[in-house]
């Protein structure tokens, strides 16, 4: 599956209506492949009906699909529609996440079961689901985070909830191998987009900027072409989390 022609194949991506989601949808439609636009909830409804416009400017075929992930029944039905509507699924990705920046001690019962339905279980099942409906030769990525090579305190959910996703992708990637799917994670450093300043006061945005090697935040520009890749012409990796933040983290 070459990464400059995706003419006829159909990419599904979690999380597709904005952001890195959002990125990766246009770039694939650019590349002709038939995208499959998830979205969350009404509040990004917007954002998804927008990216689906712009698929179509550009003469490409694609559907916009909501439903909360950490639902298994959902996840099911966004893949049962995907293959309803195109008659198959090449290429799955999930960019599904959610940040809490709290105290150990502070952090409730009811934040850590959002926090890892959010980011482990429909992690999970989204993996599950494509293991089963994604075509032979398919691909699969979910992006975590460079926070799982961290030492830190105040993110114990978020990278905590994510931290099982590096598992769950090499069980995956070693089931379905037979069947020559291949399964990769992607652990990008703090992105700049309106998903990582929510949490972040201007001292801790200083900080993270400093602390890349390579300088400043990660920009999502970098991110999509790796995913890209890893998807289509670098398919012999598998059962691996790359961490790709300009030196943020690093094994």
């Amino acid at each position: 599956m070459s990464g400059k022609d995706l003419k006829e194949k159909v990419v599904l991506i979690a999380g597709g209506a904005k952001n890195l989601g959002g990125l990766l949808s246009l770039d694939f439609a650019k590349k002709g492949a038939k995208v499959v636009v998830h979205y969350n909830s009404d509040s990004t409804k917007a954002d998804a009906e927008k990216t689906l416009s712009e698929i179509q400017a550009l003469g490409a075929e694609a559907i916009i699909i909501q439903g909360d992930l950490t639902i298994p029944a959902n996840v099911t039905q966004l893949f049962d529609a995907a293959i309803a509507r195109f008659g198959g699924i090449d290429i799955a990705i999930n960019t599904v996440g959610m940040v809490l920046k709290k105290p150990f001690a502070e952090t409730t019962e009811a934040e850590y079961d959002t926090m890892f339905g959010v980011n482990s279980k429909s992690a999970y099942f989204f993996l599950q689901e494509a293991g089963k409906k994604i075509n032979d030769h398919g691909r699969i990525c979910t992006i975590v985070t460079s926070l799982l090579a961290a030492y830190t305190g105040l993110y114990s959910t978020y990278a905590g909830a994510k931290a099982p996703v590096e598992h769950f992708t090499r069980a995956a990637s070693k089931e379905f191998g037979e069947r020559g799917i291949s399964v990769t994670a992607v652990a990008p450093g703090p992105m700049d987009t309106p998903f990582f300043y929510g949490q972040e006061s201007p001292e801790a945005v200083a900080y993270h900027k400093s602390a890349s090697a390579l300088g400043g935040l990660t920009n999502i520009k970098d991110i999509a072409p790796l995913v890209e890749f890893l998807v289509t012409d670098g398919w012999w990796i598998t059962g691996q989390t790359i961490f790709a933040n300009g030196g943020y983290t690093t094994r």
